[in-house]
């Protein structure tokens, strides 16, 4: 996707002494910029773990300690 975006003159200066020194475009720094940006705002994986026993027939703790009885 493209998109158009203001750019103060002295944060471009800055950016572009930053894109030479890494030898990438502005681009690609922008891309960078985002995609770290947006990095606090993906999903906790271990959020995806939360719930997993909601639709078992059986309590999470009853089987626990069955599991664990036969220790």
């Amino acid at each position: 996707m493209r998109t158009l975006v203001d750019i103060p003159a002295n944060d471009l200066e800055l950016l572009k002494g930053v894109t030479k020194k890494l030898a990438i475009s502005r681009a690609e720094f922008v891309r960078r910029a985002i995609s770290t940006s947006l990095e606090a705002h993906r999903t906790d994986p271990t959020a995806e773990a939360f719930g997993l026993w909601r639709d078992r027939p059986v309590d999470g703790l009853d089987y626990q300690e069955r599991i664990r009885g036969e220790w």
